[in-house]
């Protein structure tokens, strides 16, 4: 491994931002193939996520890791539009806490897993409203959309989200998992969700058994 990669590496375990930006900009400066710049990020963010599982490290180590690996990211994926190539993922989710709901930890958490386990994560942030995720079905096509609510109050909008979905015909392009503190595996079979787990990690095991590769 290359020095410069050596600091990136470092930088993403170290939950420097700026500094894991600036080593991705300068190793693809150097000529670093931009598929070896991302292997080494995401293999430093599964480091940090399996510390996680295991009970090592905590969530602002995940949280810091993860900012870091956005900074770094953003370069390679620069890179691989600059060159009209594309990078390799295991499938592509859209994820988003439904409308009316503020709370990010959850959905910050499996994105983040999800990225680490080579899935491309469109993040559509906080207080989605159930156009925005058809939208999002339409653009990025994606095999998974994950939908979270962490208020009892919020829940049902994830039944009313997958309703429009089987109402605008796009029901049987995308498999839909939910999850969040609100909700339950009676609840997510009522609302015809194709999945549900309870933590970050379960979430990403279900995400790979959807996409054929998980046990």
């Amino acid at each position: 491994m290359s020095e410069m990669l050596s600091e990136l590496r470092k930088a993403i375990l170290e939950y420097d931002v700026e500094g894991a930006t600036s080593f991705a900009r300068k190793a693809i400066a150097e000529g670093v193939e931009p598929l070896e710049t991302a292997d080494v990020v995401i293999g430093a963010i599964k480091q940090v996520g399996d510390g996680y599982g295991r009970g090592e490290l905590w969530l602002p180590d995940l949280i810091g890791a993860a900012g870091a690996m956005a900074g770094a990211m953003s370069i390679i994926n620069e890179e691989f539009i600059r060159r009209g190539e594309k990078m390799q993922t295991l499938g592509t989710i859209v994820i988003g806490t439904v409308y009316g709901d503020i709370h990010s930890i959850g959905k910050d958490m499996v994105a983040t897993l999800a990225q680490a386990e080579g899935f491309k994560v469109i993040d559509l942030g906080l207080n989605v409203k159930g156009e925005r995720f058809i939208e999002a079905i339409r653009e990025y096509k994606p095999q998974i959309l994950a939908m979270s609510a962490l208020l009892t109050a919020t829940a049902p909008e994830q039944g009313k989200v997958i309703k429009m979905i089987r109402d605008e015909g796009l029901r049987e392009k995308v498999k839909v998992v939910v999850g969040g503190g609100a909700i339950t595996a009676n609840f997510a079979e009522s609302i015809g969700a194709d999945g549900y787990e309870p933590i970050a990690p379960m979430a990403v095991d279900l995400f790979k058994k959807i996409v054929g590769k998980g046990g």
